[in-house]
């Protein structure tokens, strides 16, 4: 893939064309997290992350019920995924996810987040019915790898004399190396901000509002394909610094800087992608404020390559105390790095924050965003420029395409 540029091929399949096969990307996901599960000390994993069921069940119903604790899932050592799904959706998987043996796919409850409390017993009757299972594959003996859990599921757990572990940690490790179908779908989603950036450009002037570019961006996703649009940042004028990470109902003027962050999915494959742009002008404190993050962006892509640790990204990125913060806790996330996949925020995590005294390899195969941020001189206006990109053997090949090496100033005048 090194030799000719990522492929973003478009959503549906075609005969004349080799795009995602998503046979074989549900066996390398699967292949992964049975590697993580033999090279650790657990019998099983049991996962309520829902973008680690996604990764072993290739299931989803989308984060107004997924991400209640209802679902999870359990991968013993020589067995196979088995599901627990929010009612009715475990009879659609039966009908509709032939991956899944059908009696591997249940109807599950354990509470809605505490809505039904503990006493009601259903988490009682879960872990019962997950030590039986345990039990029949032979692991019952065996630590059981949690990655994220409600406390009282985890007493249970332990009352009934289960041994929990972290299995966040094995399983984001499986998740950092993506496949050829995995880069494929970044890629696509990275190509479907390309084409709301246009739309943002044409439409940014002054008398709309921030919360309109948002609504505009939604809107655009969706009609392309997106499966999930997470979360939009719309700054502008005297709101970029410091920067709030959300967006409001302020009408643009003429002469703001903006900057936008688009975080969507596609197929499951996230986005995070920011731009900065002048409304109609640009001072020149502004531009010298892009210069900046372009300068450190460029630094930090140099210096992605295999082999390389985390702490020499991090450290071609300024000190917090080098553009106005008191330590690196203050400014945490704005030169930063971090893993995209179906999550938004895996492996590596770059920053001075952690990179420096806990470095992490980078390898080829990773995939992840570089976020540079610059406060300009006026004191009210910042740059931010954000660019993805997978790691290969030669270095970083950038997925995200809008311009971005000087500053755009939309419909200029």
């Amino acid at each position: 893939m090194s030799e000719r540029p990522i492929p973003a091929p478009g959503h549906g399949a075609v005969d004349f064309e080799q795009r995602v096969d998503f046979d074989r990307l549900r066996g390398h996901r699967l292949a992964r997290a049975k590697e993580a599960l033999q090279g650790s000390e657990c019998g099983a994993f049991l996962l309520f992350d829902f973008y680690n069921i996604r990764y072993t069940t290739q299931t989803w119903i989308g984060g107004a019920l997924g991400d209640k604790m209802t679902r999870y899932a359990l991968l013993t050592r020589d067995g196979e995924p088995m599901l627990w799904d929010f009612g009715s959706a475990a009879r659609h998987h039966q009908l509709y996810s032939p991956w899944l043996a059908p009696e591997n796919c249940r109807a599950g409850m354990l509470g809605l987040r505490g809505a039904i409390a503990p006493e009601a017993g259903l988490m009682r009757d879960a872990v019962t019915r997950i030590k039986d299972l345990l039990t029949q594959a032979g692991v019952a003996h065996a630590p059981v790898g949690v990655d994220i859990v409600e406390p009282p599921f985890l007493f249970e757990m332990q009352r009934q004399g289960l041994k929990v572990v972290d299995a966040q940690q094995l399983m984001l490790d499986a998740r950092e190396i993506k496949s050829v179908d995995e880069i494929t779908l970044l890629s696509q989603a990275a190509a479907m901000v390309d084409g709301v950036y246009q739309d943002i450009v044409e439409a940014l002037k002054p008398g709309i509002r921030e919360n309109e570019i948002v609504a505009l961006a939604n809107k655009r996703l969706y009609e392309m394909g997106s499966d999930q649009v997470e979360a939009i940042n719309a700054v502008s004028g005297e709101r970029c610094n410091p920067h709030p990470h959300n967006f409001s109902d302020r009408i643009i003027r003429p002469g703001d800087q903006a900057f936008f962050d688009i975080i969507q999915s596609y197929n499951g494959y996230r986005t995070c992608y920011y731009r900065t742009f002048g409304v109609g002008s640009a001072t020149a404190s502004q531009r010298d404020a892009y210069t900046r993050a372009r300068q450190w962006m460029d630094a930090a892509i140099e210096a992605v390559r295999p082999g390389v640790g985390t702490d020499d990204i991090a450290r071609v990125w300024p000190a917090a105390t080098e553009f106005g913060f008191a330590d690196e806790m203050a400014a945490f996330g704005l030169q930063f790095g971090h893993g995209l996949g179906l999550g938004l925020h895996e492996r590596p995590i770059i920053s001075r924050l952690n990179s420096i005294g806990h470095p992490v390899e980078i390898k080829a195969g990773m995939v992840f965003a570089l976020e540079t941020y610059c406060p300009a001189s006026d004191g009210f206006s910042a740059a931010r420029i954000e660019e993805e990109v997978m790691v290969t053997e030669q270095g970083a090949a950038v997925l995200t395409r809008f311009p971005a090496q000087e500053l755009f100033v939309a419909n200029s005048y």
